[in-house]
């Protein structure tokens, strides 16, 4: 094949799907090298599935499309397909050195030097805290090597990928931790492959062979993981965000206070945005300020790490995709009931309760969590029962809301959940269930108050069903008892007692000595739940 002078629109899809087998070719030693930033997934694969939704994108154009309409292809395609850090980062370059290419015919080697040139720098804008010693590095040193060898293509492509390789080669002696692990950068290696696709669709240079199994490095994960310390963020957080391009900015300055390994890459009202967190729903509730976030994704990193590391016989794995036919989703508080909601099959937990609800993005970040076709919410409390049915608004999956209004609704409904059916006769089995339980909680006035039922003293115990003080007392026992026998019938089956905070041994006997009396044949189950604020939840089947 002679050397091109310059580039065609079909060289440039070529060299794209060329890229992306090599991507899919060295996954595994580019997943094997990934120990920094914090380890956000598989490197090998999020660059690989970011490459492949490029080709994805290319694949029904006709050979005689124009550059624009590839280059058009190639940036959206690389967008909407981004995962992790990295595959943001090789998105925004994609994205620059397309937008250099979409008014010229051909590709020239000035163009393809300045396209370089454009894609590093719009690369390290897109990261809130630019790292030497990563795939930024990789590529300013290609662009530099580029515009140092533009006298001809040829000359161009094999200066940049060699100046690619420099860099690579140095990054361990930038970043301690990589030189720790005793590995070149993921990332950096992954972007080396987009001028090894390039000097093969030029020049036809033979493409680099995936190594072997024994000659893919060891990585010092333990080492590695040692230096860079503990206390990193936890979560990675990425989601499409359609928003005011205006509000961009301070869309950046409330992440840069979330988190770090902030990427936020896109333009004309949509964004692929990335960052590492401990703090899931204030990261999605900041979208809120600008538009609406979708496609939202959360990759717990340190189950991740562990798994990519150490589980060295399973195969590589793409960041969470859809597993499992219909999940649910529990609103709760105390980390007794946390465990149950667990043990009966909640897919995600979200704390929250009266005093503490959730916002709907902590909502959605856990419907993504769930990694479900369709999700069940059960709110278990009536404040957080709106917001649950917006946030299914939101989401970009079906989901469905359970209105149940206590924790004890909640779990009777969750036993009658059945993973192999779908949405539609799980809500139905679902709220049957919630609608049998008589559910009443006890708690303490923190005020004076005129109520129907009379006078209350900060310091009383109250009787509360759905939101509604029905019994007041000057002591816990007789709170529990005058909400028991407002809730309790001759014919119960099931006294469920769930001891929260304050709670107390003499208390919970009363409560069953008083069900044994009144219902004999009721059976009484007692679950430590720990919550906070409430010393008993009731409920009655």
């Amino acid at each position: 094949m002679p050397v091109r002078s310059r580039l065609s629109p079909a060289d440039l899809r070529r060299a794209m799907e060329t890229f992306s087998g090599l991507l899919h070719a060295h996954r595994e030693q580019l997943n094997r090298l990934n120990v920094y930033p914090v380890p956000d997934g598989d490197t090998g694969t999020n660059m690989a599935l970011t490459v492949a939704s490029v080709v994805d994108a290319l694949a029904p154009m006709s050979e005689d499309s124009t550059m624009d309409e590839v280059c058009a292809a190639i940036a959206r395609g690389s967008l909407m397909g981004a995962r992790g850090n990295s595959g943001v980062i090789l998105s925004q370059m994609l994205r620059g050195m397309t937008e250099r290419f979409r008014s010229a015919a051909t590709i020239t080697p000035s163009v393809l030097a300045e396209s370089l040139a454009h894609a590093d720098r719009l690369a390290r804008q897109a990261v809130v805290r630019p790292v030497e010693g990563t795939i930024l590095s990789v590529a300013r040193a290609a662009a530099q090597g580029a515009n140092a060898t533009k006298s001809s293509l040829s000359n161009l492509v094999h200066g940049a990928r060699e100046r690619a390789r420099e860099a690579l080669a140095h990054t361990p002696d930038q970043l301690p931790v990589l030189k720790q692990a005793g590995v070149v950068d993921s990332g950096g290696s992954g972007l080396v492959l987009l001028f090894d696709a390039l000097c093969h669709v030029t020049c036809d240079d033979p493409l680099p062979e995936p190594p072997g199994e024994d000659d893919v490095p060891i990585v010092n994960v333990e080492a590695a993981i040692a230096l860079e310390g503990v206390g990193s963020p936890r979560y990675e957080v990425m989601y499409l965000l359609e928003g005011d391009d205006a509000r961009l900015g301070a869309f950046r300055e409330a992440w840069t206070a979330l988190g770090e390994s902030i990427v936020i890459v896109g333009g004309d009202g949509l964004y692929n945005c990335h960052i590492h967190t401990d703090h899931i729903g204030e990261s999605i509730e900041a979208a809120l300020d600008v538009g609406r976030p979708r496609s939202i994704r959360v990759t717990d990193l340190e189950d991740a790490t562990r798994r990519s590391h150490h589980d060295e016989c399973a195969p590589p794995s793409a960041p969470a995709e859809t597993t499992v036919g219909t999940a649910v989703v529990v609103v709760t508080a105390g980390e007794g009931l946390e465990r149950i909601f667990r043990s009966l099959g909640a897919g995600a937990i979200v704390a929250g309760g009266q005093s503490m609800n959730p916002s709907a993005s902590e909502l959605l970040a856990a419907v993504a969590r769930c990694a479900a076709r369709e999700v069940i919410v059960l709110p278990n409390n009536p404040n957080v029962i709106l917001v649950a049915r917006q946030a299914a608004e939101m989401a970009e999956i079906p989901v469905r809301v359970v209105p149940t209004h206590a924790a004890v609704e909640g779990l009777s409904a969750l036993v009658a959940f059945n993973a192999t059916l779908g949405a539609d006769a799980n809500v139905e089995a679902m709220a049957h269930a919630a609608q049998r339980v008589h559910a009443g909680e006890v708690t303490r006035a923190v005020r004076d108050a005129a109520i129907d039922v009379g006078p209350v003293r900060e310091g009383d115990w109250l009787g509360v069903r759905r939101g509604h003080v029905t019994a007041v007392a000057d002591s816990l026992e007789g709170a529990c008892l005058a909400l028991l026998d407002q809730l309790l019938a001759p014919d119960a089956e099931l006294v469920t007692v769930v001891e929260g905070e304050g709670s107390r041994a003499d208390v919970t006997a009363a409560i069953a000595a008083a069900v044994a009396a009144r219902a004999p044949a009721a059976e009484v189950e007692v679950h430590r739940g720990e919550q906070p604020s409430y010393p008993y939840y009731l409920g009655i089947e």
